[in-house]
C-alpha cells in the first residue's frame, strides 16, 4: 500500500486549500472528516504522515465531540508510533486558552494577566479580583474570537452577565483577561509551518473581535452612503520583512510543545511591549493578503508534508 498523507479535521471549507495545493504537487493524501467515526484500538493504523487540523470551535458547526474524537484518533496514532503533526499535545493547547498561556509562561512569553471562572458569580469576582479598569471575558475553548466583550466598568459587566445575552464556554470556563490598549487599532499575527516561522500578517480589529484570517470570516467591502466605493485598508496584510526577536521565542515554544503548525497572535500596548493571547494549530490564511505579497501558507504547509512524506523511514 502506497503511504499517503492524511489531513485529520473537521471542517471541510478550512481544508480545500490545503487539497488544492496537494494536487498541485501530485501528493496522495486521504481526508480523514473526523466528527462521528470509531477508532479501533485493536487494529494498527495504515502507515504514513498524519496532519491535524483539528479547531477549538468544531462546536459552532455542529461537530461538539469531534476534539474528543480526534484526541483518541491521534493517541492511538502516536502510540504505534506514525508521523503526526499537530498531534495530541497541539489538541490540547488549541482547545484550551488555560493550557495555552501556562505553555507560553513557561517558554519565558508574556500573555494578558488572566483569570479562569465557571460560573456567573465567579466572573464577576474574577474581574474584580483583576483589578483592572478596562478588561474583556472570552470563551476557554474559542476560536474566532468566540465570547469575547470588552468592558470599561464592573458595571457594565453586571448589565451584561444580567441581560441574558451571556453565553458560556463550552467548557464552561470564561477568562477574564487584562484588556491592552494597543495605540493603533490591529493585533499581529505570525505564521509558522514545519516549526519555522513564514510570514507576519498584520488584522486590523477595528471592526471588532472576529479575526480569523479564513475567507469565510473576512467581511465585505463597505461602501459609503452615496453609493461610492470607498478605497479601504485591507483588514488582513501581510507585513514585509518582519524581524522580531518575539520569533526565537515562538519556534522554541512550539519546539517544546511539539506543534508543527501554527498561527500565533499578539498585539504591543503603548510602550511597544509584546502581549500574546492565542494560539491557533488549525491555522487558516487570507488568500486576498497572500497574493498581495507572494507567499503562500497553504502551499509552504503542502510542500513541508510532501518532504516529510518522502523522507519518512517507513517502508509497506
Amino acid at each position: 500500500m502506497t503511504e499517503k498523507i492524511y489531513v485529520i479535521h473537521e471542517n471541510e471549507e478550512w481544508t480545500t486549500h490545503l487539497f488544492k495545493r496537494l494536487d498541485e504537487l501530485g501528493l496522495p493524501y486521504e481526508n480523514w472528516f473526523t466528527d462521528e467515526g470509531l477508532v479501533d484500538l485493536t487494529e494498527a493504523p495504515p502507515e504514513g504522515v498524519f496532519y491535524s487540523r483539528m479547531s477549538a470551535s468544531s462546536h459552532t458547526r455542529g461537530h461538539r465531540y469531534a476534539p474528543e474524537l480526534a484526541e483518541s484518533l491521534l493517541v492511538w496514532l502516536e502510540h504505534h508510533e506514525r508521523k503526526v503533526f499537530n498531534g495530541s499535545r497541539a489538541l490540547r493547547l488549541e482547545v484550551s486558552k488555560v493550557n495555552q498561556y501556562m505553555a507560553l509562561n513557561a517558554a519565558g512569553i508574556r500573555t494578558p494577566k488572566t483569570i479562569a471562572a465557571n460560573g456567573k458569580e465567579q466572573i464577576v469576582k474574577a474581574a474584580e479580583k483583576l483589578g483592572e479598569s478596562s478588561f474583556i471575558i472570552k470563551h476557554n475553548r474559542a476560536g474566532k474570537g468566540l465570547g469575547v466583550q470588552l468592558f470599561h466598568s464592573m458595571a457594565a459587566l453586571h448589565e451584561y452577565l444580567d441581560g441574558g445575552g451571556f453565553e458560556p464556554s463550552i467548557d464552561g470556563i470564561t477568562l477574564v483577561q487584562q484588556y491592552i490598549q494597543a495605540p493603533e487599532p490591529f493585533i499581529t499575527r505570525c505564521e509558522f509551518v514545519g516549526g519555522k516561522f513564514v510570514y507576519a500578517v498584520q488584522v486590523d480589529t477595528s471592526e471588532g473581535f472576529e479575526l480569523c484570517p479564513a475567507d469565510a470570516c473576512s467581511i465585505e467591502d463597505l461602501f459609503c452612503p452615496v453609493g461610492e466605493q470607498v478605497e479601504e485598508k485591507p483588514k488582513f496584510q501581510v507585513v514585509e520583512g518582519f524581524n522580531d526577536p518575539i520569533i526565537a521565542k515562538y519556534e522554541e515554544f512550539l519546539r517544546q510543545n511539539n506543534i508543527a503548525v501554527a498561527g500565533i497572535e499578539f498585539i504591543r500596548n503603548s510602550a511597544g511591549e509584546i502581549f500574546t493571547y492565542d494560539v491557533n494549530t488549525n491555522t487558516n490564511y487570507n488568500s486576498d493578503a497572500e497574493a498581495a505579497a507572494g507567499k503562500f501558507g497553504m502551499l509552504e504547509l503542502a510542500k513541508f508534508l510532501g518532504e516529510e512524506l518522502k523522507n519518512s523511514k517507513v517502508t509497506v
